[in-house]
This record gives structure tokens, sequence and C-alpha cells, in this order.
């Protein structure tokens, strides 16, 4: 059906794919799997037509093609099923399945509404879906949604569908349903890339699975003829290097305990401890609940229930302002949404979170900011023309340490880092790190969340690993491998550890 051969792809000369390989036979259900940031999604954005290709060939079908947009590949009977669902949740079902593409008199721009709710149950039909189709699409459950979706696809009579992390939001019996309609569509000749990092689903539907890594193919292989270590292997196989600063660490007193935390559909029973001086990573993939947790310990999101203790008295983080005040700094994980304002300056995005240091009676006081400006430059080497020059013209390096130095000027006495080195290139991942390492020294207590499996190992004292709002295991530096993290990542066996 379709073979991707010498594949590359580079965004502003960082190559995302490098000579990748991908073929799928009909009716096959092919898993494509890597770590975050292996080029799984950029790949199927390219085969697409969302990205243009710089070298390499795609044959679809014997013939070779160049699709220049999403709706040519569409056209050519290739469907794409997002992680985030393309559901209007307001229209009906029916409007849904045909948007687009609508049934009319004429060209009168008149809906054919009958036709299309009849036409659409059909459909619903061939996929064990008996709901209303004049409901309002968001009045269903996801997995519905889900299936949804795949009656789009049907409905544009594509044989191939991708299906991007399709699970994350199901519940079992939703996930029974989905694999009992795929392996339906299958029998029919239809063909899936199933990208999920879920690997007892790879194994359960899948027939074959091609691994990426750092945007290089890594092999193909049968299911059959292979294992879940194998994968893991196949996945994270790579030196860590010496990208590290070395670090001496000076582990003291217990500074924050969580106790039992939960947040309804999203985490659930999360315990750890964080001691100063400590370096304490979570690991896990896309979805697990991360973010959601250290959100939580911030008062971004409201916990449904739970503990967190600091210094051994128990507080109320309900808002980031009682963060703040309690000495917490939060570092976010998108930098550009949500950890700066980048149309302003380098100097008013470092007193953000400094104002009462540099304002007095709501009055900015300019020696007090340009205090901090100037402390804030030289303590993190930030490169930049002047305090006047905007946050958006800065590399991504530069603009992570204008985050990172937003929260230092409170004197943070526990610091929360999510993804502190995403985006950018290895000089600055060095920097940071050597940054890390020296807050640590001084006492600080940091919690630092990374899809990045060397980083993990290369930075963190203790690692707590977490699957589908679980944490699954606690390992030590000496415990610590990226074939164990990836092991319980990806949902393998829990330990409890006491």
């Amino acid at each position: 059906m379709i073979e991707m051969k010498g594949i590359m792809k580079a965004f502003s000369g960082n190559v995302v794919l490098d000579h990748v390989e991908f073929s799928l036979q009909k009716g096959e259900i092919h898993a494509l799997m890597g770590e975050n940031g292996a080029g799984k999604s950029t790949l199927m954005k390219v085969l697409t037509g969302i990205h243009a290709r710089d070298a390499g060939e795609i044959i679809v079908r014997g013939e070779s093609v160049d699709y220049k947009s999403p709706k040519e590949s569409e056209r050519a009977g290739i469907a794409v099923i997002h992680q985030e669902l393309n559901i209007l949740p307001h229209l009906s079902i029916a409007e849904n399945l045909f948007l687009g593409k609508e049934k009319t008199f004429g060209k009168s721009g008149i809906m054919r509404t009958k036709t299309m709710n009849i036409e659409a149950g059909k459909i619903l039909q061939k996929l064990d879906l008996h709901e209303d189709v004049r409901l309002a699409a968001g009045s269903l459950s996801v997995g519905k949604q889900q299936i949804i979706e795949i009656a789009k696809a049907i409905s544009s009579n594509a044989d191939v569908i991708i299906m991007d992390e399709p699970t994350a939001a199901l519940t079992d019996r939703e996930i029974d349903s989905l694999f009992t309609t795929i392996r339906s569509l299958q029998e029919t000749g239809v063909s899936f890339v199933y990208i999920s990092h879920r690997m007892e689903e790879i194994f359960s539907i899948c027939d074959r699975i091609t691994i990426l890594r750092d945007g290089q193919y890594v092999g193909t292989k049968l299911i059959k003829e292979t294992n879940f270590d194998e994968v893991v292997q196949m996945m994270v196989g790579r030196e860590l290097g010496e990208r590290f600063p070395e670090r001496q660490a000076k582990i003291g007193e217990v500074k924050f305990i969580a106790k039992n935390l939960s947040r309804a559909g999203l985490f659930q029973d999360i315990s750890f401890e964080l001691r100063k001086g400590e370096i304490l990573a979570i690991a896990g993939l896309m979805g697990a609940g991360r973010t959601e947790v250290v959100q939580s310990l911030f008062g971004a999101q409201k916990l449904t229930s739970g503990e967190i203790l600091i210094d051994g008295e128990t507080v109320k983080v309900k808002n980031p302002i009682q963060g703040k005040k309690l000495g917490i700094g939060y570092v976010t994980e998108d930098r550009k949404s949500e950890g700066l304002i980048v149309d302003f300056s380098v100097q008013d995005n470092l007193c953000l979170s400094n104002f009462n240091k540099v304002a007095s009676k709501g009055i900015v006081k300019a020696r007090a900011e340009n205090n901090l400006y100037n402390t804030m430059v030289n303590r993190l080497g930030i490169r930049l023309s002047g305090p006047k020059q905007t946050v958006k013209s800065l590399s991504g390096g530069n603009q992570q340490k204008v985050v990172i130095g937003k929260w230092l000027g409170i004197e943070p006495e526990i610091l929360i880092l999510d993804e502190p080195t995403r985006g950018v290139d290895v000089g600055a991942k060095k920097e940071i790190y050597s940054i890390i390492n020296e807050l640590a020294e001084k006492g600080v207590a940091i919690l630092m969340v990374s899809s990045e499996l060397p980083e993990v190992i290369g930075m963190a004292d203790r690692v707590l690993v977490m699957y589908e709002g679980n944490l699954m295991a606690e390992l030590s530096k000496e415990e610590m491998t990226q074939e164990i993290i990836m092991h319980y990542a990806t949902g393998g066996d829990k330990i409890v550890k006491v």
C-alpha cells in the first residue's frame, strides 16, 4: 500500500528525520513506535502532505506521489485520526461525519439533512455504534467520539487509516470496542498505522512494528518474532555520552512530602518525599499524568484528595500565588504559551514573578529592575543585545534561561522543572544542567519532569516512573537504566518501594 524510502526532513537546520524507511501492506496493522521526539508524527505528516520532505520517495499503491496538502492525501484514501480529536461538539454526529463533504440540493447550499442522517446511521451500524445520529457529538464519551473519527475516515472511502495514540483517553471497555472495530475493518482490507506508547496494545493488535529513534530508522519486526524487551532495547539503545556535568549530591533533610495525591481522571494515589539538595525526576510517556501532578503541587490544578507537607507542616496550595508564597517555583512545560510573554522584553519577563522586589506601591523602580536583570543575565549566561530585546527574538536555549531566571528571582526553596531542556540545543542543555546542579548544591529541592531518559539518568538522584496516572516505580541512582525506566513507563509489572 505505502512505501517510504530515505525520507529526510529538517526544521531550521535541525534534522528530525534522517533516511527513514517505512512500509505498509494491505490489510495490515503496523505499529510505529519510539520515544517522545523520535519522529513518528513528523513521518506521518510528511506522508500526508502537512510537511514537505527534503529528500526521499513516497510510493502509494505502486505510484510515486508527492502530496501537497492533507486534502490531497485524503482524496487518495489516506485518513488521519489525530491524538487530539477533531470533533465539533456542537454539531450532530451526522454533521461531523459529512463535514467538508456535505450533501446538498444541487448547488443551492441547502443540506439534505435526512439523506445524511440515513447514510450516517448505516456507517455507524457497520462499526457497531448504535447512537441517534442527530445527537450532538460532544454528548458522546471520548471512546465513541473516537469511533466517530473512524466513521469519518470510512465515509471518505479511506483504505489507509493513521491512528496517533488512539487509546490515550479511553477506558478498557472503550479500548476493547475500538479494537473490535479495527479488526473488522482489517478483514475488509483496510490498513492501519498505529502510533502508540502502550506496549501491551502493540502486541495485542499489531502485525508488524517499526521503531524510530532520534529521527532515524532502527528496524522493522514481525510482532510474533519479537518481544517486549527487544522492542524497549531498540527504542532506547543509545549512549549517554559526556553531556551531563559532574554532580556531587549533598542531599539534606526532607523538604516536601506528597501523600496519596489524586485528581479524578488524571492521576491517583501519588506519594513521595523530596529532600533539600535533591534532584528527583518524574519519568513517563505522554499522557502518563506527570505534568498534571506537578501543576497540582503548584496550585495550578485542584487536587481531589491528598495532603502536601512542607518542612513537616501541612499546607494548602489552592493557586499559584499560594504556591509562590510557599517558596515553590514552576518552570512550565510550554515556555512560549505558559512561561513567557514573548512580545515583552527580557527585562520585563524576568520581573514577572518578582514584582514585589522591583516595585513599590505598584510603581516599578528602575534601579531594582536593572539590578534583577543584571543579576540573572550574568548568573545564567543569557546571550542578548540588551534588556529591551524581545524574548521572541532569542534562541530557544536563551528563552529557557529567561523562564528559569524569572523563578530564581523569588529564591525558591522548591523548584519544579517541567521539561527544562525541551527544544534547546546540546550546548544550551549542558548550561541548563549546570544551573540545576548549582541550585541543588545550594539546598534547593528540585522536582524535574523529563521525557528524555538520558537526561533523567544523567541528572536525577532518584526517579519516579508513572504510567496512566499511576506511580509504577521509584528507582535509586544505582537502579536506573533506560530499559528499566521504559519497562515501567510502558506498563510493566508494578513494584511498590517502601
